[in-house]
């Protein structure tokens, strides 16, 4: 059979500045950017031509921000996108390279943010499971001091974001990508969860606030409903554009509500409904 012919709108370097810039992104600001390349388009140059325009809207004076999470840096007990055998859990346990920032990929979050952390001059932040890069002059102000013991804590990048008055550009990504709200999971009472996963010094394990992105769908339904969320068209993509801080704001307000969670020590749910191994988007 033929090869269908692509599907459109045809989607340039230009088009993607020019779109952002009619959203609202302002030349200096920060953004942290959650994408779908999928959603655009045809995109002539893919996803560099993404990330030029971005750099573009942003301008010189502005910093680019992106989840590079990798959480298949984890323990295999809890993997089921796809589960791997039993019998081969210690193997992997012991054999599974520890983080290196500059050369351990990114899983689960789509090839623009896979093709910010390798852009010439991109900082990367240290925590193993739940990093995040950033091209701009103020990327090490974001990124220094994410702890390892703190995946989107008070002292992960998110807590900087927020105070920098930073802005989230969902562009083509839905809220259940919005790790801005996993910031409010650490400000009110949430469970504790053990994650073991590969360390410097061999298999390590650590107890962290437990974060799952489950019914943020919802979430940003009330929050849209409720707050100021600027919206529009990059390319054939839905973009919102809102401050990280009204968003971890109202989510501080709503999780207590409508996910009241006790306090205790569990272990991580399967990986294929958690944070650390959310949908691609390619």
């Amino acid at each position: 059979m033929p090869t269908p012919p692509p599907t459109g709108p045809l989607v340039t370097r230009d088009t993607v500045a020019a779109h952002l810039r009619d959203l609202g992104v302002r030349p200096g600001e920060i953004l942290l950017a959650h994408t779908s390349l999928s959603s655009l388009g045809w995109v002539c140059g893919g996803a560099v031509s993404v990330v030029h325009g971005l750099l573009d809207a942003l301008g010189p004076d502005g910093t680019l921000v992106v989840p590079t999470q990798s959480g298949d840096l984890s323990d295999p007990a809890h993997w089921a996108n796809p589960p791997v055998p039993r019998d081969w859990w210690d193997t992997i346990r012991t054999s599974m390279p520890s983080y290196d920032p500059l050369v351990t990929p990114s899983r689960g979050v789509g090839i623009i943010p896979e093709t910010v952390r390798t852009w010439p001059g991109a900082l990367r932040s240290a925590h193993p499971q739940t990093s995040f890069a950033a091209i701009g002059p103020r990327a090490a102000e974001i990124l220094d001091g994410h702890a390892t013991d703190c995946r989107l804590g008070e002292h992960s990048p998110l807590a900087r974001l927020e105070a920098l008055h930073a802005r989230v550009l969902l562009l083509g990504a839905g809220y259940d990508t919005c790790t801005s709200f996993h910031l409010a999971e650490y400000r009110v009472p949430s469970p504790l969860v053990e994650i073991g996963r590969p360390g410097p010094a061999g298999w390590e394990t650590v107890t962290e606030v437990s974060i799952d992105s489950d019914r943020f769908d919802e979430l940003g339904h009330d929050f849209e409903r409720d707050c100021p969320v600027v919206r529009g068209l990059v390319g054939a993509a839905e973009a919102r554009l809102f401050p990280v801080a009204d968003a971890v704001a109202y989510a501080e307000r709503w999780l207590p509500l409508h996910r009241p969670r006790e306090e205790e020590i569990l272990h991580p749910p399967p990986l294929s409904t958690s944070f650390e191994r959310g949908d691609p988007h390619l």
